[in-house]
């Protein structure tokens, strides 16, 4: 019975993995939750790693809102992400991320991943995304599920 528990968690690493791939090379447009401005801080880190990699960034930050970074104006709530927005990364506190999650989901017709940052999660969440068919990660960072699963491919050598 112990060699079925391991192979079922691996299978579910298997499952995981094909999903994290499949998100990451179909995601173009992501909405960074949470962006800061100083570049010692992991969202800063995370969106230059993103579009480095080939993804368009649009940071969501109130106090940064007008001013460019990487290639992109920064708004000031999701609602003002561009409706071809297919996945929102968060950079915020677990319980604030409800209202966050609400929003993307009248606001962006393309949304296809919500994607909570490591030590980020929210059942509530999750649940009202995942009813809409919008798939959900919690609890990981797409800097360190990239080069794991991709190696240092670039989004335009993955995709057609």
């Amino acid at each position: 019975m112990g060699r079925v528990q391991g192979y079922q968690s691996h299978m579910t690493q298997e499952n995981t993995d094909t999903r994290l791939r499949s998100i990451l090379t179909s995601t173009r447009v992501i909405g960074l939750v949470g962006l800061s401005h100083k570049p010692e801080r992991a969202s800063h880190e995370v969106a230059g790693f993103l579009v480095r990699k080939g993804y368009r960034v649009i940071g969501v930050n109130p106090g940064l809102a007008g001013r460019e970074m990487f290639g992109e104006t920064v708004v000031a709530t999701v609602s003002e992400l561009p409706p071809e927005t297919d996945m929102i990364d968060l950079f915020r506190r677990s319980d604030a991320v409800e209202p966050v999650v609400d929003e993307a989901l009248e606001a962006l017709p393309g949304l296809k991943t919500v994607w909570m940052q490591l030590g980020v999660q929210n059942a509530a969440a999750r649940a009202k995304a995942e009813a809409r068919g919008i798939a959900v990660i919690e609890n990981r960072c797409p800097k360190i599920e990239y080069p794991r699963l991709l190696g240092d491919a670039v989004l335009g050598d993955l995709v057609g």
